[in-house]
């Protein structure tokens, strides 16, 4: 998996085992930002079950102020909170350990 656009277009992501997580497709994030491009930039981004974080990781890329992923397995998170970091660092992003629907 890969990042489509933006700052960090190319770069690759890590994947959580099989069976934990189904990643969205490049394609799939493609034709959704290039849906909103003119909305991303600046803006909040919530990734709700995050899985390997590619959306949101997309949406930073493009420009998103600040990100937060919201994802509930730990052997996931643990990916997640990697890539975060190898591709984010620190700045205007947060990852959420917690059930999508409690914490909503």
């Amino acid at each position: 998996m890969r990042i489509t656009g933006g700052e960090l277009r190319g770069r690759r992501l890590k994947v959580p085992a099989a069976g934990h997580v189904r990643p969205t497709q490049d394609a799939v994030r493609e034709a959704v930002f290039s849906m909103l491009m003119n909305v991303v930039p600046g803006s909040s981004f919530l990734d709700l079950f995050a899985g390997s974080g590619a959306v949101g990781l997309e949406a930073w890329s493009r420009g998103a102020a600040k990100v937060m992923w919201v994802e509930q397995d730990p052997k996931v998170v643990r990916v997640l909170k990697e890539n975060v970091a190898e591709l984010c660092g620190e700045d205007s992003v947060q990852v959420v350990s917690a059930d999508v629907f409690s914490w909503l």
